[in-house]
């Protein structure tokens, strides 16, 4: 039986688990199975692997997509290594393992995606990104391949970041698309919010939420109210999972090695 799952802390709720165990049922795969594994610390991994020598893959969650990388054997330059976060881990034969960022690709495509049937060049936006995490890394990035300047935003100032007090009527009109990348409004605590000037937002605001449950997020209803358009974090989370399930089982890396 070949062994996916989950590393994450609190795993209150799973997408990932669902999703891989509809997808083994409906493409009739009896041989595969994904649990959850939580895991306070990330100083875990190595006795998950040990002790589970069947495992084939693992999805990581906040708050370990940093702390993984140094406990990983190699990561994919392209994703993880610019990045410095992992979402999806590949355990290979001998039971090394590689670090990727599936995150880049889901949040990039789909992005993309709903730019375009909004006819909106992506060139021209200029973005918040709110939160400095490891999904807001993978964020970062995928803007500046696609040519989208941004500013950040979280509670504490950086060197390359703002606060959401720093935020002026100006900042709020020029940078046009809004990216949550934070876990507030997240289930169970749908009251909650970034704090920002909701007020200024126009039909001409784009509003993306990494946030998937709820569907709309309060983040999301303030936005719409002011006409701002609107997408929340589902069609990146099925993208991203997709990504992980093909890096899984791509023998390109040598699988056999």
């Amino acid at each position: 039986m070949n062994l996916y799952g989950l590393i994450g802390y609190p795993l209150t709720h799973s997408f990932s688990k669902r999703f891989f165990t509809e997808k083994f049922a409906k493409e009739g795969i009896s041989n595969s199975r994904y649990d959850l594994f939580e895991m306070n610390s990330v100083d875990s991994l190595p006795d998950l692997l040990t002790k589970t020598p069947n495992l084939r893959g693992l999805n990581v969650t906040i708050p370990h997509k940093q702390a993984v990388v140094p406990l990983l054997d190699d990561l994919d330059e392209a994703s993880a290594g610019r990045i410095g976060a992992v979402n999806t881990i590949k355990i290979f034969a001998d039971g090394t393992t590689k670090g990727y960022n599936t995150d880049y690709y889901g949040f990039r495509q789909s992005v993309e995606e709903w730019l375009d049937r909004r006819g909106e060049s992506q060139q021209n936006l200029k973005a918040l990104v709110l939160g400095n995490g490891g999904a807001a890394r993978a964020v970062k990035v995928a803007l500046k391949d696609m040519k989208t300047s941004y500013k950040v935003v979280s509670r504490q100032e950086g060197e390359d970041s703002l606060r959401y007090e720093d935020i002026t009527e100006e900042i709020i009109d020029t940078y046009r698309l809004i990216i949550n990348t934070t876990p507030l409004g997240m289930y169970p605590n749908t009251e909650e919010c970034p704090p920002l000037p909701y007020d200024r937002l126009t039909h001409q605001h784009f509003l993306y939420d990494l946030v998937y449950n709820p569907v709309e997020t309060l983040f999301l209803k303030k936005g719409a109210e002011k006409g701002a358009i609107t997408q929340n974090g589902l069609k990146m989370l099925y993208l991203q999972a997709e990504k992980a399930w093909e890096i899984w089982n791509n023998d390109e890396d040598l699988w056999n090695r």
